[in-house]
């Protein structure tokens, strides 16, 4: 009887170990409002408020690991981490090569342009000798190639780097989500004009991405979501990190992430 007793605490003690095993979240935290450092370096934004909800519902902890956005697949197949939350859209590619939580939010492309650029709308910018930049890894990355073939498209490893290039005139136009587009209009509204109307087909879910074959965790983390929008999380962080944004999106009825 006391080898049985001693058997079944051995065995409840594992599972409760392996319960408390942390929860390895990976992001790029260079995406303010959703994954950005404090003051203090410390991770913070809506993904990471975000995450740190997820760990709670799972009773997990949660170790957030900073890491540059095209490496974020690479290293959840590796098992260097246990799930992405960088605002990463659903694709047909990122699809063959992990899966996808139910979406939390979606987004679309708009194109931030020089004024000097003479570009009014997407046609405009498919055609030789303009430059266009995306940003490597991106939805705009790929969006770009089959949208702009005529257009010479350069990829830059930084968001700071494409913005830069189009408020000096270097290239034509930088593709990327509206928020982005927006937000970096504001610091360059001399030299740069946003255009905000969706030029691409389909808007771009975002979703939580982990290893093919963990279902059971796909399935904790497509309850938590369900559960966490019913109950207004996904509102209370847009109020939190993006009141002004948000007003300025719906006066100009241009769709939101979490609308």
């Amino acid at each position: 009887m006391k080898k049985i007793i001693l058997f079944l605490t051995l065995i409840l003690g594992s599972l409760v170990f392996a319960n408390e095993k942390p929860l390895i979240v990976g992001m790029e935290l260079a995406y303010p409002p959703f994954e950005m450092s404090d003051e203090n370096g410390k991770p913070t934004g809506i993904s990471v408020d975000m995450a740190y909800a997820l760990g709670e519902y799972l009773g997990r902890d949660i170790i957030i690991e900073d890491m540059a956005y095209g490496g974020l697949i690479p290293a959840l197949k590796t098992k260097k981490i246990d799930i992405i939350i960088s605002s990463m859209s659903v694709t047909d590619e990122r699809k063959q090569s992990v899966s996808f939580s139910t979406p939390y939010a979606k987004s679309y492309l708009a194109m931030l342009v020089n004024n000097k650029s003479g570009i009014t709308n997407a046609n405009d910018l498919n055609q030789k000798g303009k430059k266009v930049a995306v940003k490597k890894g991106t939805s705009g990355h790929t969006v770009a190639q089959k949208y702009f073939p005529n257009a010479e498209i350069l990829v830059f490893d930084k968001e700071s780097a494409s913005i830069l290039e189009v408020s000096q005139g270097k290239v034509d136009a930088f593709i990327y989500d509206p928020l982005t587009i927006y937000r970096n209009w504001t610091r360059n509204s001399e030299t740069t004009t946003p255009l905000l109307a969706q030029f691409e087909t389909e808007s771009q879910p975002w979703a939580v991405a982990y290893r093919k074959g963990e279902e059971d965790l796909g399935a904790q983390i497509d309850e938590f979501i369900i559960e966490y929008k019913a109950n207004g999380g996904f509102n209370k962080l847009a109020d939190k990190y993006l009141g002004e944004e948000r007003a300025f999106f719906t006066e100009k009825n241009v769709p939101f992430f979490f609308d």
